[in-house]
């Protein structure tokens, strides 16, 4: 009798080897013939489009100022020069205390989905990852895509044992094409902060610096695919955290530039009208109590919150999902935050801060005691963590941060003000579902990051916690 045929994995079935879950360190520095003629496409046409936007605003004002023309012309470029430039306007979209108003509004659509590559492509770089046709992998493959983003779309497929699944795909080549655009647009943002202040304020190279080493992660799949599954494995790890999840990893259809996962069905977090039947306020509270544990206590934490990746699900819990940006604040400063919360939330005793921010080797020659450095930090962050999340501001937030680091000199982590941004998106969120919600004095929240001292204040104040 013949021996039924092994089921078809892909490399990475036992899980991805390490030198998988190395980034590629290209550098920026280079720039020949690749870039070069890059260079002259990106400047033909962000030229054209803008031009002929602007020749065509007279007779099509309909209230439109000549900067937001132009601002939609050169919004219509980035769509034309594919992959990197959405990005770049995506960046613009998100950052709008940085750019001009009509350039950030203009960049809005850039958030939207983008044309999908033709399933024949998809087909073949899943085939090409994972050794084996798609009909041999999948019992059912979906060849009109779900979602499709800058470096990646997303398709609906069934496993052999009928579980329902999604496979993300990198569009093919996306790797060599953002790596020439990045180089090129690193050079141009040379040549800009030279030619113009605005440039040099907004510290153009920065950014493109920041956008290079978020999508040189990004475009690795076997590091997203890992952060998400011990994402999903620390939303449990102390046994509560059951109404937020992740979904789980299908290791053997994962490989280099494909995750295979778990789908999930639900609705995108801001669709307000259609979660009013629901407790909102515990639900944003139990996905907010999630992402700081991994802020705090974990270390890597999602770093892009918006509401695209944070779904309602069809039986209550809420979901992350895409974990292409992650954070990770090193431990010293994740210490920090917890001596910040610890004060806010217990003991009002900010000196902890003080006594952190010493132990990094700053501010040893500051002549204050450990107890009047707090009362700066007290002054400067306290009414904001204690204030309605509706009527923080993302913008003061992050300056009573970094401002704080620079007076005592110390160089604040990027990955600081990532942390800023994402209370940002929350900030938003609880302005609909938890009105009058304030973080900073939630003891929920950091129930198991304060175990015994936020059990002994729910006594103290009489308050009963949700159990999970």
């Amino acid at each position: 009798m013949q021996e039924p045929t092994a089921r078809p994995v892909g490399p990475y079935a036992s899980g991805p080897p390490e030198a998988a879950l190395t980034v590629d360190a290209v550098t920026l520095d280079r720039f020949r013939g690749a870039e070069l003629w890059r260079a002259v496409v990106i400047g033909v046409v962000v030229v054209a489009y803008v031009l002929f936007s602007v020749a065509s605003w007279p007779f099509r004002r309909r209230g439109r100022t000549l900067a937001d023309a132009a601002s939609e012309g050169l919004v219509d470029g980035f769509e034309v020069l594919g992959p990197t430039f959405v990005k770049v306007g995506q960046l613009m979209a998100s950052s709008s205390g940085v750019f001009p108003a009509p350039l950030a509004n203009a960049c809005l659509r850039c958030l939207d989905d983008v044309p999908p590559v033709p399933a024949a492509e998809a087909r073949r770089v899943i085939e090409q990852d994972l050794g084996h046709p798609v009909d041999a992998l999948f019992a059912a493959f979906d060849d009109i895509p779900l979602a499709a983003a800058s470096v990646a779309q997303v398709h609906a497929c069934v496993l052999h044992d009928g579980r329902e699944a999604v496979i993300k795909v990198q569009r093919p080549d996306i790797f060599r094409r953002m790596v020439v655009d990045l180089r090129t647009a690193y050079w141009g943002a040379r040549i800009l902060e030279r030619l113009f202040e605005f440039f040099r304020i907004a510290n153009a190279t920065a950014i493109i610096r920041d956008l290079h080493a978020a999508t040189m992660t990004e475009l690795n799949s076997a590091v997203e695919a890992d952060r998400q599954a011990r994402f999903r494995t620390n939303i449990g790890a102390f046994g509560d955290n059951k109404g937020v999840t992740t979904p789980e990893v299908y290791w053997d259809y994962c490989g280099p530039h494909v995750i295979c996962m778990e789908r999930m069905y639900g609705l995108p977090l801001d669709r307000f009208p259609d979660l009013a039947h629901m407790d909102t306020r515990m639900l944003i509270r139990r996905g907010v109590k999630v992402w700081l544990e991994s802020v705090i206590v974990h270390g890597p934490f999602h770093g892009d919150v918006h509401a695209g990746n944070l779904w309602v699900l069809d039986d209550g819990r809420i979901a992350m999902l895409d974990f292409g940006i992650v954070g990770e604040l090193p431990e010293s400063w994740r210490q920090i935050l917890r001596d910040m919360f610890y004060a806010t939330l217990i003991d009002g005793d900010f000196s902890r801060m003080a006594r952190g921010i010493r132990s990094l080797g700053y501010v040893t020659d500051n002549p204050a005691t450990d107890e009047e450095v707090g009362l700066q930090v007290a002054a400067a962050l306290a009414p904001l963590l204690g204030r309605d999340l509706g009527e923080l501001r993302l913008s003061e937030l992050i300056m009573a941060l970094v401002g704080i680091g620079k007076k005592w000199g110390v160089a604040s982590p990027e990955e600081l003000v990532l942390f800023g941004k994402q209370l940002g998106y929350f900030e938003r969120y609880a302005t609909e579902l938890a009105p009058g919600w304030v973080l900073g004095q939630d003891l929920f929240l950091f129930r198991n990051v304060f175990p015994d001292a936020v059990a002994a204040k729910a006594r103290e104040l009489g308050i009963e916690l949700p159990d999970e």
